[in-house]
């Protein structure tokens, strides 16, 4: 046999061989297949959708449609929009702000309102609120050593002596006395501590969810904070109290014992309308405020915390205040137009198309 012909005959035999290798790989093999978004497959959920379609029946184009959740969902509880104004915010160097409708509690501006926060002399506010309910004007309040070792800002009332309720009740408001504060404290509770603890839940009663207190003064202790929507809940329910509104509008009182006590709230003199409010400072918290204005039987509540500019923020935050509440006014008197409010209703008296969760009717009016 010549070599031409050898090798006509092997490439036969391999071509052979390799049709049969390949024949019983194909039938011994799975093969895969994949779809993509170019894939002409139907579907698979197309069935679905398309009871989904047919359960509901067309609404017609000239007929308002309502959507209504079915019983069962649960609804998310309706939250008030913060009022935030970001080319007046820059304005302000306090750190967190609210300005509240002393009626309504409803906010009128805010920023930062929620961030908690070391609240300084503010949380006076409660260490009075406790002294009045709990203490007589001429109950006599006897000094501890604790107490006179207060540092200032205090009236340096002397350790061993005995002091009226009033006169340190005025002094914790007006002159933000520390040693006062402490007095007071360990008289209706036994002790600071337990006296901050009653402090906290009083906080809790009036809506001020996130201030804890650790001290009846409001020196920076660890774990103390509130926010500056708390102190607003908070003085919002002090002035209802008729005589907390009484001794906090005072710039001056003199104590039974001779001695003058001045306020700490230049705002009673500077910036109209001033019914009362409560400063505070430390290194800490720097200057805080809480404080109620009227004008023209409009009222509300500013509170700061973290302030570097308090007397500025505060009368800027004041004006803003009166400003929005005065525009709201104006606009609720403000009656609609009687042919827009006549259209208004006369579409609603056409048939609504209802769609609920898992059905649809149609109501008539």
């Amino acid at each position: 046999m010549s070599k031409s012909a050898y090798h006509i005959v092997k490439s036969i035999i391999v071509i052979l061989v390799l049709l049969f290798t390949a024949n019983s790989f194909a039938a011994n093999s799975t093969v895969l297949s994949t779809q993509h978004k170019f894939s002409s497959t139907r579907d698979p959920l197309a069935a679905v959708k398309d009871r989904i379609r047919t359960s509901y029946e067309s609404a017609g184009t000239d007929k308002p449609v309502l959507l209504n959740r079915a019983k069962n969902t649960k609804r998310r509880p309706l939250r008030q929009a913060v009022v935030s104004n970001s080319s007046f915010r820059k304005k302000l160097s306090a750190r967190s702000a609210i300005v509240m409708d002393a009626k309504t509690g409803k906010t009128l501006y805010a920023h930062a309102h929620d961030r908690p926060g070391q609240p300084a002399s503010t949380v006076k506010v409660l260490t009075s609120l406790l002294a009045i309910d709990y203490l007589k004007n001429n109950s006599l309040i006897p000094v501890s050593s604790w107490a006179a070792s207060m540092p200032r800002s205090k009236i340096y009332i002397r350790k061993g002596k005995s002091y009226y309720a009033n006169d340190l009740i005025n002094a914790v408001l007006l002159a933000s006395a520390n040693d006062a504060s402490v007095a007071l404290a360990e008289k209706v509770a036994g002790s600071e501590t337990a006296f901050a603890r009653m402090m906290t839940d009083k906080a809790r009663q009036l809506g001020a969810t996130k201030t804890i207190c650790k001290t009846a003064s409001g020196l920076t202790a660890k774990g103390q904070q509130t926010t500056a929507r708390d102190l607003a809940v908070i003085f919002k329910h002090a002035m209802q109290n008729k005589e907390f509104a009484a001794r906090i509008k005072q710039t001056k009182v003199r104590t039974s014992y001779g001695k003058t006590l001045r306020s700490h709230n230049k705002a009673l003199w500077q910036i109209s309308g001033a019914e009362g409010g409560k400063t505070g400072y430390t290194w800490a918290a720097r200057q805080t405020y809480v404080g109620n204005f009227k004008r023209n039987n409009r009222e509300i509540i500013v509170a700061i915390l973290g302030s570097r500019n308090m007397w500025n923020d505060i009368a800027r935050l004041v004006e803003y205040g009166f400003d929005t509440t005065s525009s709201i006014q104006t606009a609720s008197r403000q009656p609609a137009p009687p042919d827009k409010a006549s259209r208004s209703t006369a579409s609603y008296k056409e048939a609504l198309t209802i769609l609920s969760g898992n059905k649809k009717k149609v109501a008539k009016l």
